[in-house]
């Protein structure tokens, strides 16, 4: 997720004479290499496993690796851009970005592409951190809106983008090109960055020792809560004796990180800045947000592979509007955002959004990539609409002085949400689907008479066919069992739906504790 920051007019107006257009694309190839590799592994995943010799199980850690790896470096990303410098830190940021894709490419064993992921995610954590606060730093003024809308069209278009890029290149080329192709993009940036970012200005004071301790509870309090929320559902929760673990750690490590940050002058991550109201209401709308956003972009792909039996490809093709409408919707809504109340926009925004949610509840076997279009396009506007203004309510009113520290942490609320949503909608989908198969069943008694004549129907287009007596009906009650286990996983995901879009209603009060921007200071949407 990238990070947000404000820029004041008097630091807009001091900004380095440089080639802006070259800065904002240098940035903007970073940011989206990282954004698009959050997505596009997923489809290359089964090539992944047949080529590693790895199962299922242990494939997923490609995946979860790259979350937890990116968790953990967010909140620290401000705190080391201001150690190290932030072009400095970018750099270091792309460069690593590119080697780690590169290995991941070459990866011969999945113990070694599992260490490549983790390097990609350590390194892509900094390149979304402080591409934006790059970019605005270094926009006038006057462009600051045009900046702000170009960037956040890639960040926002750049998930659903991935599935359609990464399913192009596995199936006609190969699934190590998913990495590789991020080599000449990220020579290209590195180049624009060494000739058109400004330098860092120096340390006024040196800096201080390290505190390792801290940032040691910090990675494994956030690793094994990631980790925690990556594997639960496969694993059945808290009926696998390692989910206890990593939940118990979490909880300790976080605790003792928490006591240590607040009693340290300088903290790795300054928790004090919840003490503003816009903030804590802002980060917990932030988590509701990202398990509305990235849930229900999680759910519609499985929806489309195993109701509508789309591949990768097509299903990524079926995203690709929705992904581009974001794209032009949110120049509107950056104009917009100058003149409108952003709670209002967001409240405008979390209405739109959870409509499409309902729109898609209503989705059945005969349901079509057609039919499909409009919901996500309804979605894509909602998303713009909640993206940008809620990150303007919530650390607009914030004094510059802590606008650092708060950007990081509201914007890992809103990737942590995003976890939380997709674990607890893998759950419900798992546990509905059950219980709904379980109802339909219950009703489809033998001695029901519709039943009987259905079973007989398929029984008798089955010995047509050529089977036996006992053979086709065997068959007929196969086809049977399979129609309910179809119908109770249409109806898992309905549920799966309206949960994510009473959400969404249900938090909408906290609107009312977020503030206004002060005038003056433009806020960065973060990803």
């Amino acid at each position: 997720m990238a990070q947000l920051a404000v820029a004041t007019p008097a630091l807009t107006a001091a900004a380095p004479k440089n080639n802006k257009w070259a800065v904002a694309i240098a940035v903007a190839i970073g940011a989206l290499l990282e954004v698009i590799d959050t997505s596009i592994v997923n489809v290359g995943l089964a090539d992944m496993q047949t080529s590693l010799g790895a199962s299922l199980s242990q494939a997923s850690w490609i995946v979860s690796s790259y979350a937890v790896a990116n968790v953990i470096i967010l909140p620290l990303a401000a705190w080391l851009g201001h150690r190290f410098g932030k072009k400095n830190y970018f750099l270091f940021s792309l460069v690593g970005f590119t080697i780690a894709s590169i290995m991941c490419g070459l990866a011969t064993s999945l113990p070694m592409l599992v260490i490549a992921r983790v390097l990609q995610g350590i390194t892509g954590g900094g390149l979304m951190a402080k591409a934006q606060s790059i970019l605005f730093e270094t926009f006038p003024k006057e462009e600051q809106a045009t900046a702000q809308s170009f960037f956040g069209a890639i960040v926002i278009a750049g998930p659903a983008i991935g599935p359609t890029l990464g399913g192009y290149i596995v199936t006609n080329i190969g699934w190590r090109w998913i990495f590789f192709i991020n080599l000449p993009l990220g020579v290209l940036a590195v180049i624009l960055c060494l000739s058109a970012l400004p330098p860092d200005e120096p340390h006024q004071t040196p800096p201080k020792s390290i505190d390792w301790a801290s940032i040691a509870m910090l990675a494994l309090g956030l690793g094994c809560l990631q980790t925690f929320l990556e594997e639960g559902n496969s694993h059945d929760w808290f009926d696998d004796p390692m989910i206890v673990v990593l939940c118990v750690t979490s909880i300790v490590s976080l605790v003792l990180f928490v006591r240590r940050a607040l009693a340290s002058d300088e903290p790795v991550v300054d928790l004090r800045v919840l003490r503003y109201r816009s903030l804590w209401a802002g980060s917990i709308l932030s988590v509701v947000v990202g398990m509305a956003l990235y849930g229900g972009l999680f759910a519609v792909p499985i929806f489309a592979q195993s109701i509508l039996r789309y591949t990768s490809q097509q299903t990524g093709l079926m995203m690709l509007p929705g992904a581009l409408a974001t794209a032009v919707m949110m120049q509107f809504a950056g104009r917009l955002a100058r003149k409108m109340d952003p709670r209002l926009m967001l409240v405008i925004g979390a209405l739109i959004l959870a409509s499409s949610l309902v729109m898609f509840s209503t989705m059945n076997p005969m349901t079509s990539g057609d039919d499909l279009f409009w919901p996500l396009i309804v979605r894509s506007l909602g998303t713009v609409f909640m993206f940008l203004p809620l990150s303007m309510a919530s650390l607009g009113p914030i004094p510059r002085k802590d606008v650092a520290s708060a950007t990081g942490f509201f914007n890992l609320t809103r990737m942590l949400g995003g976890s939380v949503g997709v674990a607890l909608l893998s759950m419900m989908l798992t546990r509905r689907q059950a219980f709904h198969m379980a109802v339909v069943a219950e009703k489809l008694v033998s001695n029901d008479p519709v039943t009987i004549e259905r079973v007989n129907m398929l029984t008798g287009a089955m010995m047509a066919k050529g089977a036996s007596a006992a053979e086709a009906k065997q068959r007929a009650l196969s086809l049977l069992s399979g129609t309910v286990a179809q119908q109770g996983s249409i109806m898992s995901f309905a549920d799966t739906f309206w949960l994510a879009g009473m959400l969404i209603v249900l938090f909408l009060p906290l609107v009312m504790l977020l503030g206004k921007p002060q005038q003056g200071v433009k806020v960065e949407a973060g990803h």
